[in-house]
């Protein structure tokens, strides 16, 4: 293998093997590989904006039984900060994330044992009969399976009810690595990583937007993460040509203050900067049918991101009113609406506001800008 002839087939958009992935992993260097990436996000975006998005990570719930040993979010069914999240308090986060000038709730919780698809029908139905207007990207393959499971019901029959009740786009989580020796040793209790693909293969056929995940630095190979993106571009080339599939891909790093990971099994955060910037470019360059890559900047922070825009990222995610999950594991990184936008100026690119399924909206003229606190 050549690393020209491999990055000159990058660009012509050829569907490089794992082996050829890896290859470049190891020898190409970051400036080449940020420069295809980037000549790659130029080609398919055809402009200098980098989009973002104002929404609110919200959780049904916080009780769990997956056990993932990088949570620190998790609680056990009886726990005494076991939680479901109430309507009043689902009305009082959509109201506050209207006024922060958004209109989609990201909502996941757990693998809580006694909520089931009636649970999630109804409340997907009250949610939209109190707010017409908003957004639902909501649940992930993992939930998804969890559901079915406990009703006895196809993927397809489960997104088929979430959809009719006002599910809107269905988020990438849990997909960590998608290799079962990864899952079996830190998140056992979740599907296995052929389900996670058949979730979103049904999603797909139904004209579900979806997003992909990957969660890479901790006990994972190189051959791993490579085996995850082939797996997902191949998942993305089966899709009906009118559905979007996966809209966008969001490679972070783990996150490993507290985690059982850490505590218990020894094993940190292995990423650099980077690393993590190479990880961006070689996404755009391995998933060529994935129209969007976003850099994580609530777990790498303002500078490493803003690197990432000129190395095959084009889009800087949500503001996150509220985040849960990975912000209990460590990550410390906060946006209001004008640093967001004044962090994509800064690294030379336009801000444009964005809704899920990647429309343009305007930026609304009365917003606060406080960023919430929990």
């Amino acid at each position: 293998m050549n690393t020209d002839n491999l990055l000159n087939r990058a660009l012509k958009r050829d569907f490089l093997s794992k082996e050829e992935g890896i290859f470049l992993y190891h020898n190409a260097s970051t400036s080449e590989l940020a420069f295809v990436a980037n000549l790659l996000r130029q080609e398919s975006k055809k402009s200098n904006n980098v989009t973002w998005i104002i929404d609110r990570n919200a959780n049904t719930t916080n009780v769990c039984t997956a056990n993932c040993k990088f949570c620190n979010f998790f609680r056990v069914p009886g726990h005494k900060e076991a939680y479901i999240t109430t309507l009043d308090e689902y009305d009082k986060k959509i109201k506050e994330t209207f006024e922060y000038g958004g209109n989609q709730l990201l909502l996941q919780g757990g693998h809580h044992p006694d909520l089931g698809l009636k649970y999630y029908v109804d409340l997907f139905k009250e949610l939209k009969t109190r707010f017409p207007e908003l957004k639902l990207h909501a649940l992930g393959p993992p939930e998804i399976a969890h559901i079915c499971k406990l009703e006895g019901k196809s993927h397809t029959e489960v997104l088929s009810a979430l959809k009719d009740a006002g599910l809107d786009s269905l988020p990438g989580a849990g997909a960590e690595i998608l290799n079962d020796r990864v899952r079996r040793l830190i998140s056992k209790g979740k599907c296995k990583g052929a389900e996670w693909l058949d979730v979103m293969r049904a999603a797909h056929q139904l004209d579900i937007t979806t997003s992909a995940t990957m969660m890479f630095g901790h006990i994972e190979t190189i051959e791993e993460r490579f085996e995850h993106l082939v797996w997902l571009r191949e998942v993305q080339a089966e899709k009906p040509k009118e559905s979007k599939g996966f809209l966008a891909f969001i490679p972070w790093p783990f996150q490993d203050d507290d985690t059982l990971l850490k505590n218990v099994k020894g094993i940190k955060n292995s990423s650099s900067a980077d690393e993590y910037v190479r990880m961006i470019a070689l996404s755009r360059i391995m998933l060529p049918n994935v129209e969007n890559i976003q850099a994580s900047w609530l777990t790498v922070g303002k500078e490493v991101a803003q690197v990432c825009l000129h190395s095959g990222a084009n889009d800087f995610g949500s503001i996150m009113i509220e985040e849960n999950v990975v912000s209990a594991a460590g990550a410390p990184h906060r946006f209001t609406a004008d640093q967001i936008q004044d962090a994509i100026r800064e690294a030379g690119f336009n801000p444009q506001l964005r809704d899920q399924q990647y429309n343009n909206r305007e930026l609304p003229k009365e917003i606060k800008q406080q960023v919430i606190e929990y």
